[in-house]
């Protein structure tokens, strides 16, 4: 059994002339070009991908090479996948050339090779470069081109992937940097496989998925819930930013700026265990792609006042004006274009290639004394049971029961509110699920008010320019009215929430 370590890029056809001018400046040990024809294969029911296992029949030349790829680890584009390969005499598959405990206990091995059949495949040209890197590290460096094909479906297949054959991980990051220096290149989380099961099922795409808790086991440190809520975060990046480059849907694009906060709220609540040194170019990098998405909430209220041509607006008078003005409005928000651009740039590349080899790294040890290592270390419960009393103490003060929160007093507080709701993903797998619930429930409510209230602001930024006294009038009763019964509420949830017994002991 080996154990692949690979990055794998999405390329553009024209990415090839880029890669050969690097190539050239590399030490190149071994280089070679051959055609790949691939056949994947599965039951009807397709009990291999329901186990996450890849099992393939590679011909190159007369030579038939067979791969089972099992359960791995996939981290921003870093693919861990143990593999097992056999050398067959033909096409056909010979599951047990496989040992017993490459599969998953108590699958039937005889049962299932009688039922696996050919369900896609993929033949692709790869040219294949092994590089050796300055720190004695050797990098394989492949660039395929073809077409994965089930049936009459099929999709090209532009990419470059770096497997690393010896040395250092960091290796294969310094190398990917290398490379992604002009743009055009996009981390992919979708294997050849995986994109060609989805077109054997003739799938249209994945659905979008709201941000979920963090998934811990009880006895976790403080450590394991730093990497696997990082992890989690990236995750949840990497899915909605294949969506948005499929379909280009701005609930993607949401998706994304939500693990972004996950991940610069983890750090925070990490914080006094990790110095903010160790994560300060992460973390103003990060910052910057915020920015670059800042534009998202607006775009979604805009959505929101224009869909059936502006039928939420019915009532108002000035109602063809107003649509008229906020579609210019949304006229000069970044197009989908500009966004894939965006997602296609060396600095967004390298966010993500930096955050997944500071994970993979633990990037954060060499800055730690020991007191900081020994409470990374402990009970991951006993740090949350802390740091969320911390959290809503200060969250409590901010929302006192007897303050009287005007719209700007709700607004001002949105930022906090949602640090802590987004804070508290990290830990609350580590706590009953219907005490907590239960807590979050009216603060949740009350964090849909205040982005009820921000989807106001394009109509409250126009109301003053129009002529018409009549029609600003009418505009601004409908926005206090709008307003005081979103206030009313979010009050009555507040007070809930203030009333509620915190959930961690």
């Amino acid at each position: 059994m080996e154990t692949e370590i690979e990055l794998k890029f999405f390329v553009s056809a024209e990415f090839s002339s880029h890669l050969l001018r690097k190539i050239a400046q590399a030490k190149i040990l071994q280089q070679s070009s051959k055609r790949l024809g691939n056949i994947y294969f599965d039951t009807p029911e397709q009990i291999l991908r329901q186990h996450d296992i890849g099992l393939r029949v590679r011909r190159i030349d007369d030579v038939y090479i067979q791969t089972l790829k099992t359960a791995g680890r996939v981290v921003a584009g870093l693919h861990q996948r143990p593999e097992y390969n056999a050398e067959l005499n033909g096409p056909q598959p010979d599951l047990s050339l496989h040992p017993a405990d490459a599969w998953p206990a108590h699958f039937e091995i005889a049962a299932i090779s009688e039922q696996i059949a050919p369900l896609f495949s993929t033949d692709f040209e790869r040219q294949q470069w092994l590089v050796a890197m300055p720190d004695g590290s050797q990098i394989e460096l492949a660039f395929d081109q073809g077409e994965v094909r089930a049936g009459d479906r099929s999709e090209p297949i532009c990419e470059v992937e770096l497997e690393l054959k010896s040395g250092q991980t960091d290796a294969l990051f310094t190398l990917a940097r290398e490379l992604c220096d002009v743009g055009g290149i996009r981390l992919g989380n979708l294997s050849k496989a995986a994109r060609g099961y989805r077109l054997a099922a003739d799938y249209a795409g994945d659905a979008v998925k709201p941000l979920s808790y963090v998934p811990l086991h009880a006895d976790a440190s403080a450590e394991q819930t730093l990497m696997i809520s990082l992890e989690h975060a990236l995750e949840q990046w990497h899915y909605h930013e294949q969506i948005y480059v499929e379909r280009q849907e701005l609930a993607a694009l949401t998706q994304i700026s939500q693990a972004i906060s996950l991940i610069r709220q983890t750090l925070v609540v990490f914080g006094s265990m990790i110095p903010r040194r160790a994560s300060a170019q992460l973390r103003q990098e990060l910052s910057w792609l915020e920015g670059e998405l800042d534009w998202l909430e607006e775009a979604g209220a805009l959505d929101r006042w224009l869909a059936e041509k502006g039928h939420a607006l019915k009532k108002l008078n000035a109602r063809k004006a107003l649509v008229k003005q906020l579609k210019e409005r949304q006229e000069e928000l970044p197009e989908p274009d500009d966004v894939l651009r965006l997602l296609h740039s060396s600095r967004y590349c390298n966010l993500l290639l930096n955050l997944s080899s500071w994970l993979l790294s633990r990037g954060w040890q060499p800055f730690l004394d020991e007191k900081a290592r020994e409470r990374l270390a402990a009970s991951a419960k006993a740090f949350a049971d802390s740091a969320l009393a911390k959290a809503w103490e200060e969250l409590g003060d901010a929302f006192g029961a007897q303050r009287a929160l005007s719209r700007a007093d709700y607004l001002d507080q949105q930022p906090r509110l949602l640090r802590n709701l987004v804070g508290g993903l990290c830990f609350a797998s580590l706590y009953d699920a219907e005490r907590r619930d239960v807590f979050r429930s009216p603060w949740l409510d009350v964090l849909q008010g205040m982005e009820d209230l921000r989807q106001l602001e394009p109509i409250r930024v126009l109301q003053p320019e129009f002529e018409e006294e009549d029609d600003r009038k009418q505009i601004d009763k409908w926005l206090h009215r709008k307003e005081d019964s979103l206030l009313h509420a979010m009050d009555q949830s507040r007070q809930i929430g203030l009333a509620q017994q915190p959930y961690w002991p």
